[in-house]
């Protein structure tokens, strides 16, 4: 009878042995604080796919830019440094427009256009992602997107000359039209830079203002809902296919939760972090229609050029959209 128990604790042992074994981790950078909603949906993420899969795969995360830099992460993830990660999707616009649409002011300003442009941008996006040996697990938009200065703006022509943050083609561009001066900047470092007078001016989310407490160093935020611009979790094609059955079914389940927990969670980020600005001392202002009218003009020059360079793939995402 001992001699049982001994055997049956042996093949138990065994059995965990092989569990451990078989259990993959998967790194994962993100570029962004674990604050940030859309980190703290990517933990939701890697809690539900460790749930689904009984531990059998671990998504371990480095978030705030710790493990690659933000432009380095899609590169990392194309080559198989990493398996999986979280960027920008307007960071790859120098590759091909079609990356960028959804940061072409004015474009789409609301939740309702901008699902339906990823609606229509996810095929393409897919396809030329998938040259790259890579696939869009799910994407997140920020809220809508505004502007940050230290002194009240109420026309592009308060615009000119300002140092102006930027962090894509798209935003360079739009800086460039509106007389300001580019200034390449990430989401960390944005405290220092304006504190530093390496920058003036920014476009961003309501969440990112309050993450970096843009109250320590700007005074305005005019409410301009420029654009939605989405987060995308992408995986490496090979690292992903090596999964068995099971695994991959239970990763797209928790990818397809996070996308819509993650489109929930912006539109409530939109009017809470908006609040947290202003009790904080930020002034928050509803933008003039000089201003407006002025930034219209520079978005639909940007969509004109935009197109020029789409081709057939900017062609088909913007039909889809208009439809």
């Amino acid at each position: 009878m001992k001699l049982m128990q001994i055997a049956g604790g042996a093949v138990a042992a065994l059995a965990g042995l092989a569990m451990q074994v078989q259990a993959e981790t998967w790194d994962m950078p993100t570029p962004y604080p674990d604050a940030t909603f859309h980190t703290v949906n990517i933990h939701e993420f890697a809690k539900d796919v460790a749930a689904a899969t009984d531990g059998a795969l671990e998504i371990k995360i480095h978030s705030a830019g710790s493990l690659f830099k933000h432009p380095e992460i899609s590169k990392a993830v194309r080559s198989g440094q990493v398996p999986i990660g979280e960027f920008f999707l307007s960071l790859l616009a120098n590759d091909n427009p079609a990356f960028g649409a959804d940061s072409l002011p004015f474009l789409a300003t609301n939740y309702d256009d901008a699902q339906k442009l990823w609606a229509a941008q996810k095929d393409v996006i897919n396809g030329l992602l998938d040259g790259q040996g890579m696939m869009v697990l799910y994407a997140v938009p920020w809220p809508p997107q505004g502007l940050y200065t230290t002194k009240e703006i109420n026309s592009v022509d308060d615009l000119a000359g300002l140092k102006f943050r930027t962090y894509n083609a798209t935003l360079e561009e739009f800086a460039n039209l509106a007389g300001a001066a580019p200034t390449q900047v990430e989401v960390p470092d944005i405290p220092q830079a304006f504190s530093t007078g390496r920058v003036e001016a920014m476009i961003t989310s309501p969440s990112t203002g309050v993450n970096s407490k843009a109250w320590d160093f700007l005074t305005h935020y005019t409410d301009i809902q420029a654009w939605i611009p989405k987060n995308v979790v992408v995986v490496n094609k090979r690292a992903f296919r090596r999964l068995d059955d099971a695994t991959q079914a239970a990763v797209l389940e928790a990818a397809a939760a996070a996308e819509a927990r993650g489109w929930e969670m912006s539109q409530a980020e939109t009017a809470k972090q908006t609040a947290v600005l202003q009790e904080n001392g930020i002034t928050v202002v509803q933008p003039s229609e000089e201003l407006m009218a002025g930034l219209r003009e520079i978005g639909a020059q940007m969509l004109e050029n935009w197109k020029a360079k789409a081709g057939e793939d900017g062609a088909a995402l913007l039909q889809a959209y208009q439809q």
